[in-house]
Parts: structure tokens; sequence; C-alpha cells
């Protein structure tokens, strides 16, 4: 018998696939999941009370009752790996659980993991996050990661965009009040250092940008500092920015529309504990609330885009 040829799966770049799913979705809202098992609803909330493998078993409901309310008003979920890992070899379960049902349900994954490292290690963390385990898909669509400690810590991270068709966001200007201590001192050619940072991602990503003209390589600009978002897309025109710090953190969709001028998924706005949290301020179901409020932004940030 002779065998067929077999032939690779063809991988579409992150950019591509993210940009297929804006204009699906008409959203470029991406929520958070950030499970703290305090803030759980009432009726999960006792389940997890039991720590263990109970508390990651309702920190996974809970999670996919949000995705199930948010998933037609969003282009992603972000989980955030520090809850999951709190809650030891159950929570990590957990995480690949959500992930999986995340994806099944048509939405792109974005772990917020903050990895940097250098050599084995690095590339350790790009396997865990960005490769195919076997015959299952990686974990995650992109994730979030430190620049700071040079190329060769970011080195692994883009050879996962090139093979697999990762996506990677640099962490450029967080949101916290904090980020000023480090990220805006000033260099001694009168660049602030995250602008230095910018640069920096604007050439990693350059030869991996997608058909849609938009690169594998994004990056992490926080909301509450509108002057830097303008400053910051102008640097990295092909990036996709990834733009936490509205709702919960006091920033709102009109803060980041300079963001978008590169295109409709040239931004994300992500959410997280205005969402998922919703219930604490109505009188509705947690899954409704979360729903309602995910719409609500999806809305206004679509009109604060411009597309």
């Amino acid at each position: 018998m002779t065998r067929e040829p077999t032939t690779a799966p063809t991988v579409v770049a992150f950019p591509d696939r993210l940009a297929a799913a804006v204009e699906r979705a008409r959203s470029q809202l991406v929520v958070g999941l950030d499970p703290r098992v305090d803030l759980l609803p009432v009726e999960l909330r006792g389940e997890a009370a039991a720590g263990g493998a109970a508390a990651a078993a309702a920190v996974e409901r809970f999670c996919r009752g949000i995705v199930d309310a948010v998933g037609p008003y969003v282009v992603a979920v972000k989980p955030q790996a520090a809850y999951f890992e709190a809650l030891g070899a159950d929570g990590w379960a957990a995480l690949d659980a959500v992930c999986t049902y995340a994806r099944e349900s048509g939405l792109l994954v974005i772990v917020d993991a903050k990895r940097g490292d250098i050599g084995s290690t690095a590339r350790a963390y790009a396997s865990a996050f960005l490769e195919p385990r076997g015959a299952r898909p990686p974990l995650a669509d992109a994730l979030t990661a430190s620049p700071l400690l040079g190329r060769d810590s970011v080195e692994p991270f883009l050879a996962a965009c090139r093979r697999h068709g990762a996506g990677l966001f640099l962490l450029v200007h967080t949101s916290n009040a904090g980020a000023a201590d480090v990220q805006e001192v000033t260099l001694s050619d009168g660049r602030p250092l995250w602008r230095h940072v910018a640069d920096l991602v604007a050439e990693w990503g350059e030869d991996l940008v997608g058909e849609c003209g938009l690169s594998s390589v994004g990056a992490v600009v926080g909301a509450t500092y509108p002057r830097v978002v303008g400053d910051a897309r102008r640097a990295m025109p092909q990036a996709v920015i990834l733009l936490p710090g509205v709702g919960a953190q006091g920033a709102s969709p009109a803060d980041v529309a300079r963001a978008f001028t590169s295109g409709p998924a040239s931004a994300l706005v992500t959410v997280s504990r205005s969402v998922i949290y919703a219930y604490r301020d109505r009188d509705d179901d947690w899954r409704a609330a979360a729903g309602a409020e995910a719409a609500r932004l999806a809305a206004a940030t679509r009109a604060a885009s411009g597309w």
C-alpha cells in the first residue's frame, strides 16, 4: 500500500487570527480571568473554602461561566496565571482546562504570566505556554512577557511566534501607579526608558508581520497613561497594543482611542475585575452581570476605536 504524504498544518500568524476574530466579533475587548477565591459568587465560595482540588474546581467552574457569559462580546480571554498557580497542581490543571474551554468556545487565549528569563529557562517558558504539547495545541495563543533581560531572553518566544504562529505581548509601560519608578526613568539621550523598550519591540517584531500588516510581537501599555498610549502607537506602528487599566483602575475606552490608528485589530482593551465581579454591584446573576458589562464595554471600545 502506498502511504499518502502528510501535509504539515498551515501556521497562521497570531495577528492574522486576531484580525479575523475582531472582524467576526466586531469587538476589540479582552476579558481577564482573575479568579480570586475570596471574591467568587456565594454558590462557589463555600466549595472553594475547602481548598485544594475543591478550590481549583470552583475556580474552573467560575471561569467557564464567565467564558460563556462574555463570549458573544469579546475576541479573547486573558487568564492571569498567578491565581491558578496559587492553587498548586490542581490550579495548573484548572488553567489548562479553562484555556481549552475558551478556545473550544471560539475565543483566543492570552495567558498573562509576565515571564522573563534567559537561556534554557526562557526556552522552557516558551515551551510551556506557546508550543504544541504532543498532539495537543499550545496552552495559549499569546503570552505576556518582560523584555528587561534583553534580546536573548525574548528570542525563545520569538521562535515560537515564527514556528507556531504564537503571539507575544512585551511589557512596555504598565498601568500601575508605580510604573513611573522605573519605566519613566530618563536615559542619557533624553528618552524615558519605556520609549527605548518600545523601539526594541518594534525592531524585534519587524520580521514577524502577518498578512494583516500587524506583528506577532505586541506591547502592553497601560490605559491609565493616555499620553503614553499615543506616543507608544507612533513608536510601534505594527504592534498590537494590549491596554489594561480600563474599568476598575479608572481608565475609559475614550482614553485609548489613539491606540487604534493602525487598524481595528491594532489594539485590545483588557478588562478584568469590572466585568467578572460585576455581580457585586448589580442584582443580576453573576453570569448575567458579567455579560451585560462586557457588552457595554465592547460597544464603548468599538465606538472609541473609530472602526
